[in-house]
Parts: C-alpha cells; structure tokens; sequence
C-alpha cells in the first residue's frame, strides 16, 4: 500500500501537505531546538575562555619584552654607568627615570658592581643586596653583559614575607659596574586591570590548586573538588548562584627557581539559563506564526509551481518524441524559472547537437570527433606509428551456447565496461569491436612517445580486472571468461575509411594483421599477454618479459619473436 503523501493525485496537493508536515514537525522539534541552542550558547560562551588566554598570553609577553628593552636600555646609558660606580643614588634615580615613566607599575631596584643597592624605585622594602634575592647573584654572575636574567619570586622582591609573587628581568649593566632588577608584581591590582580588558575572573593558583591573589569576584570556593578545564577546553563548572567556564593554564614566564605558577580563568556564564529560555519562548511564537502563514503561503505557492511543471512535463513529452519545442513562459522568479529557461536551452542544444551528429555521424568516438572539429585530423589518412592492442574471449561460443541472447548481451556489456575503462584511462582507441573482441589503438589520432608502454600498461590492469571479473561471475554461477591479449608497434594509415555514405575513423596496415595473429597465438603458446618484438624493444626496461618463441605470420618471409609479459 503506498504512503498517503503518493496516493495525492497532483504536485499541489502534496506540496500542501508537505508544508503543514513540516510545520507541524518544527513545533514538534522545540524540546530538541531547545537543547540545540543551550549547548551552542554555552559552546559560544565558552570560547570566550581560550581567546582571553591567548589574549592575555600576548600582553604578557609584550608587557615583558617592553620592559626588558626599556632596563637594558637604561643599563647602557653613561649616566647610570657612572652613578652606579659612584654610588650616586641621584644620578641613578634620574637614570632610571624613563624606565619608570615608560613603566608606572614596575618596581626597579640598582645595584653596584659588588651587588650592594644604589637606588630603588616602587619597592617599600628594596632588598640591600643581589645575595637578598633568591637566584640573582648566581644568575648574573653567569650572564653575558647584552643577555636577560627572567625568573619568578614567591615573595617578589620586597624583602619582608607576605608580598605577591614578581615576574623579574635582570641586566648587568655595562662596563661590569653593576646590575639592574625590573619586577613586575603579580598582585590583585595586576590581574584586576587584566580582567577589565578580558571581561573574565582571574586567580593565581601554586602548584597545588590553591589560590594566591586575583580578582575579587574570582570563584575560589570551584578551585577545591572541580575539575578545570585546559586552556583549549573550558570546564562549565556550577556553584550556589553562579555558573562559570574555567581553564587553566601555565604561562613559561611564570615558571622559575623558586616555584611554577598557574593562572585560572572563570567566565560568569550564569545568564545562559534566561537567554535560553527567552530565546525559546521567542522561538515558539515564531514558529507557531510562521506555521499559520505557511500553510496560506505554501498553497498558494503549490498552485504556481504546480502550473510551472506541468508546463514543462508537457514540452517534456515533446521531446521525446523529437519534437523540439520550448516550455511556454513560466513567470516564477525562482528555480522553476531557470528550470524551464535551462530546458528551453537544453533543446537549443538537442537541435544542434542532431544536427551536428547527422554530418559528422560516420566517426564513431568522440575523441576523434573532437580531434576532427579541432582540424587535427587528416581526413586523407597519415602515417602513424601506433601500438595496436587485440582482446579476445577464448572459447566464448561454448559460454554462449549456455545463455540465452539477453543474458549473453548483458555479460559482454559488463565485460566490455570493464575492459575499455582501462584502455581509454591509459590514453587509448577503441577502434572497434569485433564480436567479443576489443581492438584498441594506442598513438592515432593522438601520438605519445609512451604509446607502447601504455598498450602493456593496459593489457596487464586489463587482466588484473578480468580476475575480480570472474570472481563475481563465479558468484553468480557463470564460468569464467579467458583472454588473450596480442600487442604489436608498427606503421599504419590513420584516417577515414569507408563510403560516401558511412566513413569512420580507422587503421590499417600490415602491423594490424600481425597484432591479431600474435592474439591468436597466447592460445596455442599457453600464455595471456604476447608482444612482438618492435614491441618488445620499446618496453623492455619497463616490464619483466621473457622470450616465447617465433611464429609464422601469413605474408611476412621472416618468423616473428614473440615475448610473454612475466606473471600475467
């Protein structure tokens, strides 16, 4: 029993149908929509994590690397050079004076060449000397004059416990008179001017998980039991009141000596619940309204497109039986417009088509065609050089005793299928079909300097595809089919032969004859691929061959040596 959508007599009733179907369908898909955009909202926010880290990743580096220039900038100059020899702090506070200009937030402290403070700027508590600060003395004792020392404080580099860790940058100043150290402390006020810029909650985390500083809303209480999420895969993570996206990840920059450092990152997300089911409840009446007006639209709209095609099925029925007319006007605006514009076009094309087929109807393949309205073939005939491949079924008439015409017309079909895929994916002709024979022509209209090898190339896959062949030939209980293959390289005549009424595209010539007889003879020498000598010496660095033996060939005085392709 056929569905009720085909048993509707016209295109327009099953329009109809089909859009109250679909609309129905759309309300009923609003629990799923649902989920759809709660999943693609939270997968939208999310990705606002990953792009702060990277952001965030960025400025850090250039907010180092700025610093970094700007001290080793300082460190080169005259006047901090002689201060710090002379241990005088004046000159090295004005020396150090366009690093803080530059740099507001950093501390920097300056020392002599016996690592004892000069001067200090941002520090309530400068250490007194490079020993002070863990690392600092052995680092610069083993660092080039135009080389940077980077490491990480716990403390920073304020000499009582309790300050936030530091990010620092040492340079040895020049000449050997001393050192500068740049800190840059990792506090509250650093990650706040952050979080403005990212929009997100930052927090400083050790080793451990626990928190060190951040910003205020930061939600400490998700870093104790809650699985974060790396900086590519944020973790939706829930408390009491809130919903947030966590990552973590460990900038180098704050790996050092004295300990690694993590930053987490939380996105409020807590506003996805309303957006959704505003979203949804805005989709609903959507939908509802939309369902109502497509129903009146889509019958109106089935009408027209119902016309259009009939119009068409009309001039359809026309041309099939050759009748070339166009499709009456369909005024639609859409698709069925240019369908009947791209019909009307397509029958220009059946007419010329036609009309080309009826002069030129005596060449057969359309590679010659085309070769023929290009002007590259010489309708009198040329001398080519071509390789000429022969294929013939062996004992095929006992196979076709055993079928009836139907079935054998059907098996040469899909055996033929096969075969001349090959011969034209290697650049070859069909000349022509001779019962269940192929002969193919490598090298006219169109000569290669590979013809031959090509011809072997073919004959070799040609007998690889007749294997899975008659593997499903054996699964249909049909016997398989054997072939011999015979492949000469000689002279022909290219060209067109025939009579005024009925010409093709053929050759002929001695090398023909002796290709056929060397595919008559794979039998009687019990190999499948047998090539001539001329063949031979064309391919021979190619292929594994091995001698056969001579064969007699009808007008030629001289035997022909003959060669098997090996393991074919």
């Amino acid at each position: 029993m056929k569905p009720f959508m085909f048993r509707l007599g016209t295109v327009r009733a099953k329009l109809t149908v089909l859009v109250a179907l679909s609309s129905l369908a759309t309300l009923a898909a609003l629990p799923v929509l649902s989920w759809v955009m709660h999943r693609q909202l939270l997968a939208q926010i999310s990705e606002r994590v990953p792009q702060a880290i990277r952001n965030f990743r960025l400025e850090l580096r250039q907010q180092q690397r700025s610093i970094s220039t700007s001290a080793r900038q300082a460190s080169r100059t005259r006047e901090l050079v002689d201060g710090l020899r002379l241990r005088n702090e004046a000159a090295v506070d004005t020396a150090l004076e366009a690093v803080i200009a530059a740099h507001p937030n950093v501390a920097i402290a300056a020392f002599d060449e016996l690592g004892d403070l000069v001067a200090a700027r941002g520090l309530d508590a400068p250490p007194a000397s490079t020993d002070e600060v863990p690392g600092l003395a052995e680092g610069l004792a083993n660092l080039d004059e135009m080389e940077d020392l980077r490491d990480v404080l716990v403390h920073g580099c304020e000499r009582q416990q309790g300050a936030p860790p530091a990010y620092i940058t040492a340079q040895r100043a020049r000449g050997d008179a001393g050192s500068l150290l740049a800190c840059i402390p990792i506090d509250h006020t650093y990650f706040d001017e952050a979080a403005t810029k990212l929009g997100v909650e930052i927090a400083l985390v050790d080793l451990s998980g626990k928190r060190i500083t951040g910003t205020a809303r930061f939600p400490t209480e998700l870093l104790q039991g809650a699985s974060i999420g790396d900086e590519t895969h944020p973790t939706i993570v829930e408390d009491a009141s809130s919903l947030w996206a966590l990552s973590r990840f460990a900038p180098r920059s704050l790996r050092g000596k004295a300990g690694d450092f993590s930053i987490v990152m939380a996105l409020d997300v807590s506003d996805v619940r309303k957006i959704v089911r505003q979203n949804l409840m805005l989709a609903a009446g959507v939908l509802t309204l939309a369902a109502l007006v497509s129903l009146i639209l889509g019958a109106r709209l089935a009408t027209t497109m119902s016309r259009a095609l009939s119009r068409v099925n009309v001039a359809l029925k026309q041309l099939e039986q050759q009748q070339y007319v166009h499709v009456e006007g369909v005024k639609t605006g859409d698709e069925l417009e240019d369908l009947a514009a791209g019909f009307n076009s397509m029958v220009d094309g059946l007419k010329e088509r036609d009309k080309l087929r009826s002069t030129f109807g005596k060449y057969m393949t359309e590679s010659v065609l085309e070769h023929l309205l290009a002007g590259k073939v010489q309708l009198g005939g040329e001398t080519l050089t071509v390789s000429i491949l022969f294929c013939d079924i062996r004992s095929f008439t006992t196979i076709s005793e055993k079928m009836n015409a139907h079935e054998l017309v059907g098996l040469l079909n899909e055996y033929f299928t096969e075969m001349v895929a090959i011969i034209l994916d290697e650049g070859g002709v069909v000349d022509k079909y001779i019962g269940d024979a192929i002969m193919a022509v490598f090298g006219a209209p169109v000569p290669r300097p590979d013809d031959a090898v090509r011809a072997v190339r073919a004959a070799i896959r040609m007998r690889a595809a007749l294997e899975r062949f008659n593997e499903r030939l054996a699964e249909r209980g049909i016997p398989a089919l054997k072939t011999g293959v015979g492949i000469h390289t000689g002279e022909v005549v290219a060209g067109n032969i025939g009579s005024e009424a009925r010409m093709e595209y053929t050759v002929i010539g001695d090398a023909v004859n002796l290709a056929s007889r060397l595919e008559s003879a794979t039998k009687e020498l019990g190999v499948s691929v047998l090539l001539s000598e001329d063949t031979h010496r064309l391919v021979s660095d190619r292929f594994n061959t091995r001698p056969v033996s001579e064969i007699t060939v009808k007008g030629r005085v001289q035997p022909v040596m003959t060669y098997a392709v090996a393991n074919v």
